[in-house]
């Protein structure tokens, strides 16, 4: 298996990034008061010393009370959150590597009585977690340009840091994909109504945290079409409509847009051979990020039905992907829990000494 095309370096805007590869956000729950566990910076550089090019964290939460679902996941609110982070990140650039922190609001997934703020309910576009169930805060206008506001100052944080850009989560069913969907997005005003509408609460973040950051700061976006409440789901079910999706995304000029799959090699619709990060690039010129189950012979959906191990999958289709430039980088989740070195292993032609993946490594910090 030759492995050239995926350790190739690749300059992302101003970015000179070592390899094509990049870690996959997946959430852990270490993070305790939203501080990231003294283990983090390690955790995120074994990483980057194993050979990935770029780091993209876990889910950090805004700086807005509603933006809580799960216990124990990191922020940017304390003092101590702020100066942890700045630890991890010099120690993935000690390593040669770039890192992206991943900016991340529930939306409806938050359930009343959450903590750190019980009181605060969850926040939604129109107060719907799903088509019938109207059971959340539907958000003013003054709502909206808060969060705005919020993304951006977080944002702008995010640099002070040190971190070379960031990822918005505007995936897997959260809130700005409920933007995106419209049985959770019923508003009447400019968020609302046709697809490309349903998209301009996106653009408007975007736009505001490329404002009050340096112009070599990079900020993307993470989008999918799958939710979690619907694996099948698609916000577009044709490569027209996909289309004028994108292109209003495209609008706000995001640096680089990371299109979350289940697997990576199956194509977004039976019109094209591309899967979704290819079409994504096709359609807008944008640099795009694929991901789906790298080097993984079962999805992720197993880990939650009682079938979690993963053997060692093929990336030869892979490495020919990377090569014909469908997208320009691959993200890696789970092989890279069970193996930090996994990328060096594959660049040396050692795929027989791969830890295989359990759920073991999702249950213990690594």
């Amino acid at each position: 298996m030759s492995s050239n095309a995926l350790f190739k370096e690749f300059t992302l805007k101003n970015l000179v990034l070592k390899n094509r590869l990049a870690m996959a956000p997946m959430t852990r729950n270490f993070s305790p008061n939203g501080v990231p566990h003294k283990d983090a910076a390690s955790y995120y550089a074994r990483r980057a010393e194993g050979g990935i090019g770029l780091i993209i964290t876990e889910g950090v939460e805004i700086s807005h009370d509603s933006s809580s679902g799960y216990p124990n996941c990191p922020n940017l609110r304390s003092k101590e959150a702020r100066s942890e982070w700045k630890k991890i990140v010099k120690a993935v650039h000690d390593e040669g590597s770039s890192i992206f922190c991943q900016l991340w609001h529930v939306g409806g997934i938050r359930k009343p009585g959450m903590p750190p703020n019980p009181e605060i309910p969850g926040y939604t576009p129109s107060g719907f977690v799903n088509a019938n169930k109207k059971v959340a805060h539907e958000m003013s206008l003054t709502d909206i340009q808060d969060m705005i506001n919020i993304y951006a100052d977080d944002a702008k944080i995010c640099e002070d840091i040190g971190f070379d850009g960031i990822e918005i989560h505007g995936a897997h069913g959260y809130l700005i994909d409920q933007f995106f969907w419209k049985d959770t997005n019923k508003r009447d005003d400019h968020y609302g109504g046709s697809l490309v509408k349903r998209a301009q609460f996106a653009c408007d973040i975007i736009d505001a945290c490329k404002n009050n950051t340096s112009e070599k700061f990079l900020v993307g976006i993470r989008f999918s079409q799958w939710k979690q409440q619907d694996y099948d789901a698609k916000i577009a079910d044709n490569e027209k409509t996909l289309s004028e999706f994108l292109l209003k995304l495209a609008d706000s000029n995001p640096d680089f847009l990371h299109c979350s799959t289940r697997r990576y090699w199956e194509p977004e619709f039976k019109s094209s051979h591309l899967n979704l990060a290819g079409l994504a690039k096709k359609i807008t010129g944008i640099p795009t990020i694929s991901v789906g189950s790298v080097g993984l012979n079962k999805d992720f959906i197993n880990l939650y039905a009682g079938d979690d191990e993963a053997g060692f999958a093929n990336i030869d289709e892979l490495e020919q992907r990377l090569a014909m430039n469908e997208f320009d980088l691959i993200a890696i989740g789970r092989a890279l829990l069970s193996d930090p070195n996994w990328a060096n292993k594959i660049k040396n032609n050692q795929t027989d000494k791969i830890q295989q993946f359990n759920k073991t490594f999702v249950e213990n910090y690594y």
